[in-house]
């Protein structure tokens, strides 16, 4: 008998189509068979690659993180001031975050609501592993002579909690407000942060917005 393996392109598919009818229906009244009639695969199929509609859901989170990191990264290998690159990918983690549920007006809160546990629990992953992006920035940072503070990885949890309370994580779409309000006031908490680490405070990051 034929063994019938997890395809990596259909497995992408469905995780796109969850976003769709996350925006479209929410996630209480999405199914599994809308999410295999949106691919245009059978049920069956859908469960070959993912055992329930939590496990959608939760893995295109860890998608969307995954590809977060992933710009953290190329920000943190660039050649600008450590500050600059800092100040760069607080606002991305921010408004990359933003980006990626704003279409979904209401269907946030359903979601956030029904998945908020297992969310959470995912969340303190996402962030260690944010942290030690931002902390290698850091060690450079300081090793250049840019910065002054005790312990990069605590820094870098200090720089992350700042933020944390604009992200989708903790505020309803009504209280994500508008995209621009949004990068003001990460900008603002992210100079305001900054500003604090530099050794030199003569410099300022407010042409590079």
């Amino acid at each position: 008998m034929a063994v019938i393996s997890a395809n990596p392109e259909v497995r992408d598919a469905i995780l796109d189509a969850t976003d769709r009818l996350l925006a479209r229906y929410g996630y209480r009244k999405m199914t599994i068979e809308d999410i295999a009639r949106e691919v245009g695969i059978g049920k069956g199929s859908v469960y070959l690659h993912f055992a329930s509609k939590e496990e959608i859901v939760l893995s295109r989170v860890d998608r969307l993180v995954e590809r977060l990191k992933e710009r953290l990264r190329a920000l943190a290998a660039s050649d600008a001031d450590a500050a600059i690159r800092l100040r760069l990918m607080l606002l991305t983690r921010v408004l990359y975050r933003f980006d990626s549920v704003q279409h979904y007006t209401q269907s946030l809160n359903d979601l956030l609501a029904a998945l908020r546990p297992r969310l959470l629990a995912r969340r303190a992953r996402y962030f260690d592993e944010e942290a030690q992006i931002f902390a290698e920035v850091l060690s450079e940072g300081r090793a250049s002579g840019e910065f002054e503070f005790a312990d990069a990885l605590t820094t870098a949890d200090a720089l992350l909690d700042a933020t944390n309370s604009l992200l989708p994580y903790s505020l309803s779409t009504t209280e994500l407000g508008e995209r621009e309000e949004v990068k003001e006031r990460t900008t603002q908490i992210a100079d305001l942060m900054l500003h604090g680490l530099l050794k030199s405070k003569r410099g300022s990051m407010k042409d590079e917005r």
